[in-house]
């Protein structure tokens, strides 16, 4: 965990470790955030036995009615001109709706889950290639060094929880 951590590190600080300086320390709060809120999110959910697009329709109808209070009651109701529509649109089908389904399917029925799970890894070096390519961000050395950290850690995680349950495995069948 801490390699992964590490990692998230050097992208904040874009490779400049020692002096910890980082260049929006808002938005890290808020991106450190939602990995607590989305990692509890698909534990939750990992419990929730009703069909995919069942659990997806009320997560995203409560979700849309508390945005839609929230904004009421602060004043804050905006309705998005035609290009921010498209965005919202966008994003709530092909980013969150479609593919959650796709996802949560696939895992659903794989014969073996860890396989199509690896597949997550490649998600963020996708989205890095997508966003330079389509917004034309650079993408800096610390980005992908961090990147490596972050999936090397987990990786490792994995291989240490494959380890240890053969060990087990092995003592419990010395056992019997």
């Amino acid at each position: 965990m801490l390699i992964s951590f590490s990692g998230t590190i050097v992208i904040a600080t874009k490779g400049n470790l020692l002096s910890l300086e980082f260049s929006n320390p808002t938005g890290i709060a808020l991106a450190l955030s939602s990995a607590f809120f989305w990692a509890a999110y698909w534990l939750l959910n990992m419990k929730d036995h009703r069909e995919t697009e069942e659990k997806l329709f009320v997560n995203f109808g409560f979700g849309f009615v508390y945005i839609l209070v929230y904004s009421i009651l602060t004043n804050n109701l905006i309705i998005p001109g035609p290009e921010a529509s498209f965005g919202v649109i966008y994003i709530g089908l092909f980013e969150m709706g479609i593919t959650f389904i796709l996802w949560l399917n696939a895992l659903k029925y794989a014969a073996n889950t860890a396989k199509v799970s690896n597949l997550v890894y490649l998600s963020p070096f996708l989205s890095l290639m997508f966003v330079s390519i389509a917004v034309g961000e650079k993408i800096l050395l610390s980005t992908i060094v961090g990147l490596l950290l972050i999936i090397g850690g987990i990786l490792l995680q994995q291989l240490v929880a494959v380890r240890s349950r053969k060990k087990s495995k092995v003592f419990a069948d010395g056992l019997q």
